[in-house]
This record gives C-alpha cells, structure tokens and sequence, in this order.
C-alpha cells in the first residue's frame, strides 16, 4: 500500500523543469449579424414574432437616420409585401410605409424602392399580405391609417373588386415558414414560397 501511494505520488508532482501557464478567460460580446461598412453598422438582427408569426420586426427599435432595405427576392401576383408603424401608443392603429408587389414598390419612393430614410423612432413591421388577384395589373392604392396587418385597397381598382376584397378567403396575411442570417442579412421565406431580405444600416457613431 505504503509503494502505491508513493507512485501516485509520483506521477501527480510534475517535474520541476515543467511549467504551466493559465491563459485568463477572454469574452468577446457584441451585437450579433453585424458588419461594418461605409461609414454604417449593417445588422440583419431582425425577428419573426412568436405569437404572430406573419410579422417580421427589427430586434432593436429603428430610429431617426436608420436606413431600412426591404429587397423582395420573389413575390407572387397576388401577394403584397407591408411595411407599417404603430400610429398609436398601443400599435391598435397602424400607418402605411411602403407597399411592394411582384413588379416593386406602389407607394411614393425616395431614391430607391427598396431603402426607406427612418424619419423618427417608432415601432415597425414587415408582413405579407395576399389580395384578389387582378388581371394585368395590381391595387396601387391604399388607406394610410389601418388596424395593424390590415391592408385597405382604396381607389377605382378597389371599388370594382369590393366583393372579392370582402372575402376573407382571397384577403389575409401569409405566414413565415422560416428564416435565416445571411452575414448582416435577415432572410425571410414565406408559407407561399416568396422571398425577402431584409437589412437595418445604421450611422456608426
């Protein structure tokens, strides 16, 4: 016994030739899917809400100067890509932003249809929505204030297809079937197959 505890004594002393070194613990932190580039912080930080899972919203509240990139991959004819801001302190009211079909943007545009200026902060949200299919052309015009994933075709084109717009079948907003980041790029797929990437560029302080 006395010869096996002084083996294993043995080998648990290393030998004095022998050193060892502890590297401290090192944690980096920082704000995930973000690059830097042109002066701007570019974040794909975006998320899928869990108990509405139609709404696409930035993790991190826009704010005034942000430049919001809204690029839709594919949308189908019948389908509306919205972007609103809560219009009220409880979100029960909703304004338009900006409205994308197949073909680009319908709502009134600055210097691209897919980069929005952000004018002050506010709450904001991305959905999908689908509308009767119209032959060889599409809704262009729609209420500005609305409940919040409600989208209200206004105008002659409404007017002709008021019973179609009032069947809730044909009129409802699409699902995420899933998403991912692409580097700074949030990319959403749709139930319906349609594709949008989605980036935030923020003024690097």
């Amino acid at each position: 016994m006395a010869l096996l505890t002084l083996c294993l004594y043995a080998v648990a002393v290393p030998a004095p030739a022998q050193t060892t070194t502890t590297l401290p613990r090192i944690t980096v932190t920082g704000t995930p899917y973000t690059e830097h580039h042109g002066g701007y912080v570019i974040s794909g930080d975006f998320k899928v809400d869990p108990h509405m899972p139609y709404v696409v919203f930035p993790a991190r509240a826009l704010v005034k100067d942000d430049i919001l990139s809204v690029r839709p991959i594919h949308l189908n004819d019948d389908e509306y890509l919205v972007l609103q801001e809560c219009a009220s302190a409880d979100c029960s009211r909703a304004h338009l932003v900006r409205v994308w079909d197949a073909n680009g943007a319908l709502t009134p545009v600055g210097n691209s249809d897919y980069r929005i200026w952000i004018g002050h902060e506010n709450k904001y949200f991305i959905w999908l929505m689908r509308l009767p299919e119209l032959p060889f052309s599409s809704f262009t015009q729609f209420s500005l204030i609305s409940p919040p994933l409600t989208l209200i075709p206004a105008g002659e084109a409404a007017a002709d297809h008021r019973l179609e717009l009032e069947d809730e079948k044909d009129n409802h907003p699409i699902p995420v079937k899933s998403s991912q980041h692409e580097g700074a790029i949030f990319v959403v797929t749709f139930a319906s197959g349609s594709v949008v990437r989605i980036k935030r560029m923020h003024a690097a302080r």
